[in-house]
């Protein structure tokens, strides 16, 4: 009896253990800036819920609770060739889910990512010597989805699989390897995808010449996961990560090699010209590899982590009219694009409140106020409401931009409609004399709407 109590209880610690999450999941980046303008491949890293960081150049098996890190190769930081980053902070620069930010700009964006530096990435990217924030692409580490829609595949893995990638990664040496063509962020997603399941993406000699793109890898692990459907995890294995609203600019869709010629007309029109062979071949390669779409039915990572499905055109004029309906049946409404907001809001300096969320610190009636701008502090701060409104009002009107809408959750806009609507109920006080009439006559009307 004693020894069948003993395996009775055994078995109930065994079963007790939460089962450990394992999987490796692509992640693509949209490009930005000059590689959206000139080549528009994108960035290409590994999420790994499996694995986490002791440092950011040292692996380790995660502890229960713990989601993970990206990893990926970069070029120019620390002299590395590979870097971890947790995923929250790789994603938005903050610590806590709860402490992304509803809106961003550029001066949000550089001091949230400075912050998270200090804090965490000093040994790495350290401190000029005046004390200043230093120059280069360690920003590329944090904030992802602040510049970029970020599209996932996921495949699954196993713990076993985790230990023996991380005892290969942390015994040989970690030093810079990146080149363009032969060792990019692509080559090394593709080297730690191929470790977990051989010759589960390649790269391609027709659609990119033979060199390894992310748009490539979401494309050939896409059609390994259909033809081996038990490495398909419990949710589904693609969906976007969308960029958070704000006026920092948008991303642009992810090409591979033959797309960016096909796309840029500087490009193909010459060699029409001239090279008719030759763009013949890069149509072929296009019709033959090029047309994978990496937003079909893929759903939307929310804001709280669940996937949903993105809005629809009836669900976006829905919501539309419920938003203007709201605008005019309140008493008052600070409008996102009136010219006192906007001068406001470029005005305000970023800081972080007591418990780390990100605030702004606003001028408001001659004083300088701190409003939060989370989820999980813009209604702490009642003297805040109106500049809180408007700018729950900037990002809703993002939202609903057509581009935007089929990369937002159903789920976000109706979270943003409700705090707006809470906002709103409270009466306001006016906006401070300092965005007064000199300010606003300064800013035209075609300005303040831009």
């Amino acid at each position: 009896m004693r020894l069948w109590k003993l395996v009775a209880i055994l078995l109930f610690c065994v079963c007790s253990i939460p089962r450990a999450r394992a999987d490796a999941t692509l992640f693509l980046g949209e490009p930005y800036g000059y590689d959206g303008a000139l080549a528009g491949t994108g960035h290409a890293s590994v999420y790994l819920s499996g694995v986490c960081a002791a440092s950011p150049v040292v692996l380790r098996l995660c502890a229960p609770g713990e989601t993970g890190i990206v990893l990926s190769r970069y070029r120019g930081i620390g002299g590395y060739d590979w870097i971890a980053i947790p995923l929250i902070p790789y994603l938005y620069a903050v610590e806590k889910q709860e402490d992304i930010p509803l809106f961003v700009d550029a001066k949000l964006l550089a001091f949230l990512r400075d912050r998270y530096r200090r804090d965490r990435l000093e040994s790495l990217v350290p401190d000029l010597p005046d004390g200043g924030t230093p120059g280069g692409v360690w920003y590329e580490l944090i904030g992802a989805s602040y510049i970029r829609t970020i599209y996932a595949f996921e495949i699954k893995t196993s713990p076993e699989q985790d230990a023996a990638l991380i005892r290969k990664l942390n015994n040989r040496p970690n030093r810079q390897r990146w080149t363009l063509i032969t060792a990019n962020c692509a080559d090394f997603a593709r080297g730690v995808i191929d470790f977990y399941h051989p010759h589960a993406v390649h790269r391609s000699i027709v659609a990119d010449l033979g060199v390894t793109t992310p748009k490539q890898l979401a494309r050939t692990l896409s059609s390994y996961t259909r033809r081996h459907p038990e490495l398909r995890t419990s949710r589904p294995s693609s969906y976007a990560i969308p960029q958070v609203p704000g006026t920092v600019p948008r991303s642009r869709p992810a090409h591979t090699v033959t797309e960016c010629a096909l796309t840029a007309k500087k490009y193909m029109l010459p060699l029409f010209a001239l090279h008719p062979y030759i763009a013949g071949a890069l149509v072929a390669g296009y019709v033959g590899h090029g047309r994978f779409n990496l937003s079909r039915n893929a759903l939307i990572l929310d804001s709280q982590q669940q996937l949903d499905a993105p809005l629809t055109r009836m669900d976006r004029r829905a919501v539309q009219d419920r938003f203007e309906e709201l605008l005019r049946t309140e008493s008052w409404a600070a409008a996102a694009d009136d010219p006192r907001w906007l001068f406001l809001h470029a005005a305000a300096e970023p800081a972080l409140d007591a418990s780390g969320g990100p605030t702004l610190k606003v001028r408001l009636g001659g004083e300088v106020t701190p409003v939060g701008i989370a989820r999980a502090n813009i209604l702490s701060v009642p003297e805040g409401f109106e500049f809180a409104a408007g700018l729950v009002q900037a990002r809703l009107r993002e939202e609903l931009k057509p581009a935007a809408a089929r990369k937002t959750a159903r789920a976000d806009v109706a979270s943003d409609l409700v705090l707006l609507q809470q906002l709103l109920a409270w009466q306001p006080k006016e906006l401070a004399s300092t965005a007064g009439s000199a300010t606003a006559s300064a800013l035209s009307p075609q300005r303040a709407a831009q």
